[in-house]
């Protein structure tokens, strides 16, 4: 299946509109191997998208279970695509996220899911999120050099 197709079928699972920006969005998300924030989405779809409907498409896609948010070490939100497992009702995107302290880049550890936790009596979890710090592979092979 074509990747334009791919994000064909994937807004007409969540009802949305198909529309250029979005499918832009969609196609640099589906593009890279890293977790990719909004100031980083503004300068990659240059004058195609404005700021707000920037803002909007992730809150959107967020909200729909397309994406899902990490923070990185300065508290700003970067996105990567959701497991097809995902919906509006519930995220299924349980892995660990790896953040390296060097170059800044955040990955999705897909293969690496967050162990289970107890919870005390009364709470209520509804999501998980476990982010590793240290040093990637591309970073530690530079090192060695």
């Amino acid at each position: 299946m074509k990747t334009t197709e791919k994000f064909n079928d994937l807004l007409d699972k969540h009802h949305l509109k198909k529309t250029g920006p979005r499918l832009s969005v969609l196609s640099i998300l589906n593009s890279r191997e890293v977790a990719t924030s909004q100031p980083d989405l503004e300068q990659m779809l240059g004058e195609e998208v404005d700021r707000v409907t920037l803002y909007r498409i992730l809150n959107t896609f967020e909200k729909s279970g397309i994406i899902h948010k990490i923070l990185d070490l300065n508290g700003t939100s970067n996105y990567a695509l959701c497991s097809p497992l995902c919906t509006s009702e519930k995220h299924k995107d349980e892995h660990v996220h790896f953040n390296c302290t060097i170059c800044l880049n955040i990955y999705c550890m897909d293969e690496v899911q967050i162990p289970a936790v107890s919870i005390p009596k009364g709470f209520k979890a509804t999501n998980k999120n476990l982010i590793i710090y240290g040093s990637c592979d591309s970073c530690n092979k530079k090192g060695k050099e």
